[in-house]
């Protein structure tokens, strides 16, 4: 490989050899040449795969604004284990060059004690501003608002709004916000309606007066929402008196996207958002085993309702070869409506005509879906036992309790939201057991009523 010339082709495995040997050897004009090519998250990779006794000297290499760049990259486990090889100093130094937003997210996870610290070291502007952000109540889009985004007074001329140079602006956005002498949000302008404007145009003249903007105590869920609906860069968050307290950014809801999506697969496996790859076994399981305690007693309902049916089961032993079908197919068709449900109720309220109409599709969906396999099913049972009525009897119960099943992944995240519950805790397992009760008690109900003409 030739050293003097990074390429773009080479991975990251192998650019993180190169460092390490540049590290060891002290060739210092080599690893800078490599670094400066590294974006942020792929630098974040090398410090992770760097080896531990190195890993000190490599960070002493780096300037705070990189590393805090790449701070920003890393997981809350892979921050606190960066901060600490920093030391107290290097860590305040990297922390007041982090974005805000992403120095909020870290100060809220960590423990109250070791965040007053943290901010009690640094300067007097930088900290007040966390704190007040600090204030308002997790994932609100108070709580993920950044202060990277600039005013103008609805009296200044189009002159005057460009005073500042174009590079002051914020990346992200290419509009400007403005307010009265008061702080209070009246509009908001584009650069370039500024740029092509006449000099001596009031900004007041110029600027759209109805502002799509968020509340400071509104759900960031919905914020996200709202900001894509619309097709934003960025969405001004306002307080009850309407005054600008700061800006979401399109990065920040990725984030928050990625966040929830995760939260929610977690939920609906019956897992928690709290466990990832870095958890500990004994953490893990301590959150995930209640869960499936309850589960478990809820289960032990289907093999009463076994025992309770076992004449019939003795009876007509064929009908024990379709038992796991009939609960694995009502199990999957409710998973599947939940998850359409609950994607759907992602930042919407819904009204009761919205409702009765989901309602009244899935039913339509579950019909559709049962007589297909019904009918399916009754021939295989047919040329597998020999038997029409035995495949009727299984391909009617079928029918029912994919609908039955369909309803009950519909009704029940619904019935959650409607109480103020997080649906997504009407999770896949607790409906797959649901249903599995369901399932089995029509499945044998209906082979019992037809018990003599079977045998």
């Amino acid at each position: 490989m030739n050293r003097s010339h990074p390429k773009k082709d080479v991975s990251v495995e192998e650019i993180t050899e190169l460092l390490v040997q540049f590290v060891q050897t002290q060739n210092l004009t080599e690893f800078y040449k490599w670094a400066k090519e590294l974006h942020p998250y792929d630098l974040s990779l090398v410090y992770k795969k760097f080896p531990e006794q190195e890993t000190k000297r490599f960070l002493l290499l780096f300037k705070p604004d990189v590393l805090a760049d790449m701070a920003e990259a890393l997981t809350l486990h892979e921050q606190v284990h960066l901060f600490e090889q920093l030391g107290p100093e290097r860590t305040l130094e990297v922390m007041q060059q982090m974005d805000k937003s992403d120095l909020i997210r870290f100060m809220h996870d960590l423990p109250l004690k070791r965040r007053e610290e943290l901010l009690s070291t640094m300067n007097l502007d930088h900290s007040s501003i966390i704190r007040s952000v600090l204030n308002y109540p997790p994932e609100t889009a108070g709580r993920i608002m950044t202060d990277r985004y600039r005013t103008l007074l609805s009296h200044e001329t189009a002159k005057e709004a460009l005073r500042e140079p174009q590079a002051t602006l914020i990346p992200a956005t290419s509009y400007l916000y403005v307010t009265d002498d008061e702080g209070k949000l009246v509009g908001v302008v584009s650069y370039q309606t500024l740029a092509q404007a006449d000099d001596k145009t009031k900004v007041e003249e110029l600027m759209t007066r109805r502002v799509i903007h968020a509340t400071v105590d509104m759900d960031q869920e919905e914020a996200a929402q709202l900001l894509q609906r619309y097709e934003f860069m960025a969405l001004p968050v306002v307080d009850e008196n309407r005054r600008l307290c700061g800006v979401i950014q399109m990065d920040d809801v990725i984030d928050i996207i990625m966040d929830e999506a995760s939260e929610d697969i977690a939920k609906m496996g019956g897992g928690s958002k709290d466990i990832d790859f870095d958890t500990k076994p004994l953490v893990a399981v301590r959150r995930r085993l209640p869960w499936l305690i309850l589960l478990l007693f809820i289960g032990l309902i289907s093999g009463s309702i076994v025992d309770f049916f076992e004449d019939t089961l003795n009876q007509v032993v064929a009908l024990a070869f379709f038992m796991p079908m009939i609960a694995g197919m009502t199990g999957n068709t409710g998973t599947q409506s939940l998850a359409v449900v609950v994607r759907g109720l992602i930042g919407r309220k819904l009204d009761k005509a919205t409702v009765l109409a989901l309602i009244g599709r899935e039913i339509k969906v579950g019909t559709l879906i049962g007589l297909v396999c019904g009918l399916l099913i009754t021939v295989i049972a047919y040329f597998w036992q020999g038997d029409w009525l035995l495949g009727a009897i299984i391909g009617v119960s079928l029918f029912f309790t994919l609908v039955i099943g369909t309803l009950t992944g519909t009704c029940i995240p619904l019935l959650l939201s409607r109480f103020k519950v997080d649906p997504a805790v009407a999770s896949g397992p607790l409906i797959t057991t649901l249903n599995d009760i369901l399932s089995l008690f029509i499945y044998f109900g209906i082979a019992t009523r037809f018990l003599d003409a079977l045998m």
